[in-house]
């Protein structure tokens, strides 16, 4: 195992986490968004997260027992999905969104939701940037040996 993989794992991770942020930015900013160029309300999007690496975990686990140099897997985001939760309705007749019995598609987003995904996803990218911080201090203090 290379000295460097966590930082890979890490790295990946830190990126991976960034774009979850900026969903869940993108989802909070359109709350209100009820008219999109594609027709209808905004749509919630959501993150799906999976590994880059294809290996199983026995043979996974072989190579790190066995410091081989093959790929280690990363956590990469795989796709951003629409959310499909209807869109909430509500009455508001002289809106310029309004169907003709007065009610006006909303997105189905709750604030409440988005920042608790919004405060994991920071909560991730703090642990990655430490494990990072404490890898660095590792790699440095290894090479001070060295010396």
């Amino acid at each position: 195992m290379s000295m460097f993989s966590s930082l890979e794992v890490s790295g990946a991770a830190l990126g991976a986490e960034r774009q979850r942020a900026e969903v869940v930015a993108a989802n909070m900013a359109n709350a209100e968004t009820t008219n999109t160029p594609e027709g209808g309300p905004y749509r919630r999007k959501e993150v799906v997260f999976a590994s880059s690496g294809n290996q199983a975990f026995r043979t996974m686990l072989a190579d790190y027992n066995g410091f081989h140099a093959a790929a280690r897997p990363a956590v990469r985001v795989q796709k951003i999905v629409d959310d499909l939760t209807p869109p909430l309705m509500r009455y508001e007749p002289g809106h310029p969104d309004a169907n003709k019995d007065g009610y006006v598609a909303y997105p189905a987003i709750n604030p409440t939701e988005e920042m608790v995904d919004l405060m994991g996803a920071v909560r991730s990218y703090q642990l990655n940037a430490s494990a990072i911080a404490a890898s660095k201090q590792m790699i440095q203090e290894s090479i001070s040996l060295l010396k």
